[in-house]
């Protein structure tokens, strides 16, 4: 298992952590299996998506129409429960496949985390099992 951190610079950003997990798979060392990942914050997700010139955009465009700013009642911070409601509904953890040392992707698919809540530094923790 590795523990890792991705930074976010803006309040809603995707940042494709592909690379940065394949690095980490690199260092476990093992070659096939069922990579896990999950982030440990309720206001960001993981999901698995194309990411082609705007599609970013799109996705958090998407996103904020589906969960417009509302009236809630979360006695913590009112004005983030679409936040909240948006990754239970993405979810905090994939599944993938891993062959040769590498995620298998298809050919546009990349591995993304969808930050609703930012700037901050969200952890993650990756788990192999052969």
């Amino acid at each position: 298992m590795i523990q890792f951190s991705v930074e976010s610079q803006k309040s809603k950003e995707i940042i494709d952590i592909s690379d940065l997990v394949n690095s980490h798979l690199k260092k476990l060392g093992v070659k096939e299996g069922i990579c896990h990942l999950f982030v440990t914050h309720t206001t960001c997700a993981l999901a698995c998506a194309d990411l082609d010139p705007g599609t970013d955009q799109d996705i958090l465009e998407a996103l904020e129409k589906m969960f417009p700013k509302g009236r809630y009642r979360h006695p913590h911070d009112p004005s983030h429960v679409g936040e909240h409601i948006l990754s239970s509904i993405i979810g905090q953890s994939l599944f993938i496949p891993v062959q040769n040392g590498k995620l298998i992707l298809g050919t546009w698919q990349r591995i993304i985390l969808i930050e609703l809540s930012g700037p901050r530094l969200r952890n993650l923790i990756l788990h192999l099992t052969n």
